[in-house]
């Protein structure tokens, strides 16, 4: 029997009706991840402000997409690998950069792959980023304040990431020519 419920508008708390109201106006649909994240009104609207606040970083779009799909398959969301590969794929990006968000492997860019394993890092260390590390990232042509939106994207994906898993949510019918399956 399932624990979490997959609501609608109809059966969520009367707390998370206006944001799953204001998700489906900007999606066209209500994905499943929010139905289930529903649940919890106060969790739903903290990863959508979190994630506002994200997408308002010094971070460029593909910079933002190569964090979120570091933690992403850092931390085994089938689900955000599925939705981040679309938007990468949406925008033009790269093939090569796609294939590697995905495998874990060191990106084409190098600019990009100093954010990869500056992400890594920040995962692995819980912040406390050894000096050397942090150096490598601003080398890289990186700003401090870059370095505090990786922590706001580690965040806010690590809260996503954990919920989806969590509830098991499923790969949403437009997603699904991108699933993902972790290795090993």
């Amino acid at each position: 029997m399932p624990v979490f419920t997959p609501h609608t508008r109809d059966t969520a708390p009367a707390a998370a009706r206006p944001t799953i109201d204001a998700v489906a106006r900007k999606f066209g649909r209500l994905p499943a991840a929010v139905g289930l994240m529903a649940d919890s009104p106060e969790l739903l609207k903290g990863f959508l402000a979190a994630n506002a606040s994200f997408e308002a970083s010094s971070l460029d779009p593909v910079q933002r997409e190569v964090v979120v799909l570091t933690v992403a398959t850092r931390n085994r969301c089938h689900l955000c690998v599925a939705m981040h590969t679309a938007t990468l794929v949406r925008s033009g990006a790269d093939e090569t950069l796609i294939r590697a968000l995905r495998d874990g492997t060191p990106l084409p860019d190098d600019r990009l792959e100093a954010l990869r394993r500056f992400t890594i890092a920040v995962l692995d260390h819980a912040g406390a980023v050894p000096e050397d590390e942090l150096g490598a990232f601003l080398d890289a042509g990186h700003e401090p304040r870059a370095a505090l939106d990786v922590v706001l994207g580690v965040g806010t994906y690590t809260l996503s990431t954990f919920a989806n898993r969590l509830t098991g949510a499923p790969v949403d019918p437009p997603f699904v020519p991108y699933a993902w399956k972790p290795a090993g």
